[in-house]
């Protein structure tokens, strides 16, 4: 029952997600850091009060370790959603992300040197065929729906392309605290709940740098018009509600995955995240009538194949929970 729970919590939580940041997005493209940091604050205390004991209780992993894993994940996460204001829409950025089998096989190769079977390495060439074809695509988009202007359609695709620069690069700084965090639990055992905790209290001092950005995002925030939140019958300004929707979602679809791990195997939880950002790109394509071509339809597919191939999802999804933790481990 939990395991079905959990699927739903993430179905529910990481879409609804989505949503409401592409919302956000909309309205403030540059609003990446306060949605950030709130996300980062709300998780932070939820993890004080009950998994950190009001500060009583110590990390069973050393915190020196807990601030190499943060800088990355702080850097990772600021540089996704400052991409949103870098002239990406929303299902690139998805799709991109969706790249991560990509960064994690590549560092993998060069830094734990593991070798893999011809079969992976084909289902990564269809990821990376798959991301080049919509990030093609999406290029000339760009050109196109800018301004008449050649200076400024120059203008829109140079900061497409530092966009797509951010994605790569937190791809990749992703995929090696990935690496970082599998020897750690090597060394230490896996303490999902208090490393949530310390990955998002710890870096909090770091939006002091951010401090100006997010609050002329927090004034822009009281400027939207107001909106009567159903049921409660209480009155605040939209993007506030949006930026507290999303947040309660984060920590809802954050929660569900936690749950995955812990009760169903690393492929059952690769198979429900790639569908899962499957339903919310279609989602995204259809309800905010984002662009999308056949091409882009083509490289999608070629994505999701090759993520599902990966997995080699169809040769163990039959398999009891005990051989299928086997044919993950020989992978």
């Amino acid at each position: 029952m939990r395991p079905i729970f959990a699927v739903g919590l993430v179905f529910a939580g990481c879409c609804s997600n989505v949503i409401f940041l592409e919302l956000l997005a909309r309205k403030h493209p540059g609003c990446g850091n306060i949605v950030t940091f709130a996300q980062f604050l709300f998780i932070a205390v939820e993890g004080f009060l009950f998994e950190a004991d009001l500060g009583r209780k110590q990390p069973v992993i050393p915190i020196r370790y807990y601030v190499v894993m943060v800088t990355m994940f702080f850097t990772v996460s600021v540089v996704n959603n400052y991409a949103l204001n870098l002239n990406i829409a929303m299902p690139l950025h998805m799709i991109f992300r969706s790249g991560s089998l990509i960064a994690n096989m590549v560092l993998g190769i060069i830094i734990l040197k593991k070798r893999y079977s011809i079969f992976k390495y084909t289902s990564i060439a269809l990821v990376s065929v798959g991301i080049f074809i919509c990030t093609f695509m999406s290029a000339k988009q760009v050109t196109s729906q800018s301004s008449l202007s050649e200076d400024d359609g120059f203008q829109a695709f140079a900061w497409w392309l530092l966009g797509i620069g951010a994605l790569t690069f937190a791809l990749l700084m992703s995929a090696r605290m990935g690496i970082f965090q599998e020897t750690l639990y090597k060394q230490f055992g896996k303490h999902s709940k208090e490393a949530l905790f310390y990955n998002h209290a710890l870096p909090l001092p770091g939006f002091i740098f951010l401090a100006s950005d997010i609050y002329d995002h927090a004034v822009l925030f009281n400027k939207s018009e107001l909106y009567q939140v159903p049921v409660v019958g209480v009155t605040m300004p939209i993007m506030w509600f949006y930026l507290l929707v999303n947040v309660i979602t984060q920590y809802v679809c954050i929660r569900g995955v936690f749950i995955l791990t812990t009760e169903c195997t690393s492929l059952t939880v690769t198979l429900v995240v790639t569908l899962r950002k499957f339903v919310s790109l279609i989602f995204s394509i259809l309800y905010f009538q984002n662009p999308f071509t056949l091409w882009h339809w083509l490289g999608t597919l070629f994505v999701f194949m090759g993520t599902l191939m990966y997995t080699e999802v169809w040769n163990n999804l039959g398999l009891p929970k005990s051989q299928s933790q086997k044919a993950d481990k020989k992978n």
